[in-house]
């Protein structure tokens, strides 16, 4: 499925599946009332300033494609001090986050529950100091390499939305996708590649704690990909 609209110049660009398997009746629940406390909407015009969505927060982080937001919530967790918003358009997994946010009252999490372009063109600029794209879809087949978030659209909206000496970490456990983000990034004069590992990366941040997407992915045989970024000053 793809849907299309525009704002600030982007078009809304959303692949695959919006739902999996019907949802449970608590969760369904969450969906009804606790997500539009904690959704991000975009205004119809200007820009959306983080700050004004976490007043009290040391700084602002982004996660674009969530997932089941496993990665999120511990972050939420572990900086209880820094706002988190996270990006995603697959209900089973915003679902699945909520409960998360519901069951551990995480006070520090926003959502976009929609193309995560449309929020990094509404983004001021140098207002993010992190931002994550881990495991996204590798669309391996080569009519649909153009679908994939990391490329020089994205990573141009990243650097303009990320202070200088912020950090971006990308993740993939597909090999020709892990060599389309190194080929992205190294020809982007906005970001410096701080470290790149595999499987047991030994520079792997402390804070970096590993996906059930991960898990899976090892447990298949397969290696993830690491790469944090930063960005120039």
């Amino acid at each position: 499925m793809i849907a299309e609209n525009e704002t600030a110049g982007v078009r809304r660009r959303v692949y695959g599946r919006r739902r999996g398997r019907k949802l449970r009746a608590g969760r369904r629940a969450l969906m009804a009332t606790l997500l539009p406390h904690l959704g991000v909407e975009l205004p119809a015009a200007g820009l959306v300033d983080p700050r004004a969505l976490f007043p009290a927060a040391s700084d602002v982080w982004l996660e674009i494609g969530f997932g089941a937001g496993e990665h999120l919530a511990t972050q939420a967790r572990a900086h209880s001090a820094v706002g988190l918003i996270g990006a995603e358009v697959f209900e089973n997994g915003i679902a699945k986050l909520l409960a998360a946010i519901e069951r551990e009252r995480l006070a520090n999490v926003r959502l976009f529950i929609d193309d995560a372009r449309l929020l990094l063109a509404r983004l001021p600029e140098a207002s993010l100091g992190r931002a994550f794209i881990l495991f996204p879809d590798p669309w391996p087949k080569e009519r649909h390499k153009k679908r994939r978030i990391v490329a020089t659209e994205t990573l141009d909206r990243l650097a303009r939305a990320l202070r200088p000496g912020a950090e971006l970490r990308l993740a993939t456990d597909d090999p020709d996708y892990a060599a389309w983000m190194a080929a992205a990034v190294a020809a982007h004069p906005d970001f410096l590649e701080l470290a790149r590992g595999e499987g047991g990366w030994a520079g792997r941040p402390a804070d970096w704690p590993p996906t059930r997407y991960e898990q899976k992915a090892v447990a298949a045989g397969r290696t993830p990909r690491f790469f944090r970024l930063a960005r120039r000053g």
